[in-house]
């Protein structure tokens, strides 16, 4: 991180540390593990090889954060975010966007809250509250790397993401969130900015969650352009269940995606899963998820993928966790003379401030 950029967040933070009015927060998540994999690289991709590293972002991906809220009479609120993605293993940023996570100012107030800036997509919010990992493992999930299009492997920009690889959060994006009882409604259209064309780059959404009680119900479906006005459409459903000490969680996600003006790829996400919390300290979570894709002109093929995780809180901001994986890639998804099985193994400390 340059020297500037510490200095202007010292700045910015100041005014929480010595104005007790103030509603300003530092926040953030550190997380680094020790991770060994086995038909997979250090990156988690197809391999015919092993590789054992220092990993950061396995359970939750590190980042700080600046947030804050004001108070402006009569039930009317502006609030504001910043915050960004960090590797621990290296000290660097995630993205070559300072704040590639959020970057939003908003107003808010009982008829809901608007926010304009760099966000995540429908998507993402949707799949948040009914993952069967709890969004661990943002990188390896393919909840959030397919369903919510953080890593589509597409090869090209949908929306204003300001990236080929992935959509999760877009650039120049207007959000409406209201919640109303049980039901929270989401809107969100991001303007693509591109001269002559309204729609180039473009993206519009809505979603739904209905939380109360046990239960909690959540889906979305958004539309993404490119600049040339190929189209990437994509839903997701999904649903969770408290019963006693044990969280029931599963989704379905869908995605079809204009590659060019002849060729389309589908992919398709099934995913099911437990937590149970087996003490006040220990929380064990298993999850399994399918991945199909259909290319036009070629194979159809995919993966699944478990995930088994277990976290042992040694305070309120501080766990310990171990988890394994197991992948099983079907129909040459691999490619060539990678091996058609992976696995992986991690250990690491996760703390939050």
């Amino acid at each position: 991180m340059k020297p500037q950029h510490l200095a202007w967040l010292a700045a910015l933070a100041t005014p929480a540390l010595t104005l007790a009015q103030s509603s300003t927060t530092l926040y953030g998540i550190a997380d680094a593990g020790v991770r060994h994999t086995t038909g997979m690289t250090a990156a988690n991709a197809p391999s015919a090889a092993s590789a054992t590293t220092l990993a950061t972002g396995v359970n939750s991906t590190s980042r700080f954060g600046l947030r804050g809220r004001e108070e402006l009479g009569d039930g009317l609120y502006a609030l504001f975010n910043f915050e960004t993605g960090l590797n621990i293993d290296s000290g660097s940023t995630a993205s070559t966007k300072f704040f590639d996570r959020a970057a939003i100012v908003g107003l808010g107030s009982a008829w809901g809250q608007v926010t304009v800036g760099r966000q995540t997509n429908l998507l993402a919010d949707a799949v948040s509250p009914v993952d069967a990992a709890g969004m661990r493992f943002a990188s390896f999930n393919p909840n959030i790397a397919t369903a919510a299009l953080s890593s589509h492997g597409l090869g090209i920009e949908y929306g204003t993401a300001g990236s080929s690889s992935g959509s999760y959060r877009l650039d120049n994006a207007l959000k409406y969130t209201g919640r109303f009882g049980p039901v929270t409604a989401r809107a969100m259209y991001s303007f693509g900015e591109n001269a002559g064309s309204t729609s180039a780059q473009s993206s519009a959404g809505a979603g739904l969650t209905y939380a109360t009680g046990a239960w909690t119900a959540s889906g979305a479906v958004q539309r993404f352009k490119t600049a040339d006005n190929l189209a990437l459409q994509a839903f997701t459903l999904g649903a969770a269940y408290q019963l006693g000490s044990v969280r029931l969680a599963a989704n379905t996600a869908r995605s079809e995606a204009d590659t060019s003006t002849t060729a389309r790829t589908e992919q398709r996400v099934q995913s099911a899963g437990a937590t149970w919390s087996a003490t006040g300290l220990l929380d064990i979570t298993v999850a399994v998820y399918r991945l199909d894709r259909q290319r036009t002109g070629k194979q159809e093929d995919g993966y699944t993928r478990a995930l088994l995780f277990a976290e042992y809180k040694l305070s309120r901001r501080t766990k310990l966790y171990a988890e394994l994986d197991r992948t099983q890639w079907r129909d040459g998804f691999q490619g060539t003379a990678n091996k058609d099985r992976a696995t992986g193994i991690t250990t690491g400390v996760l703390h939050t401030f």
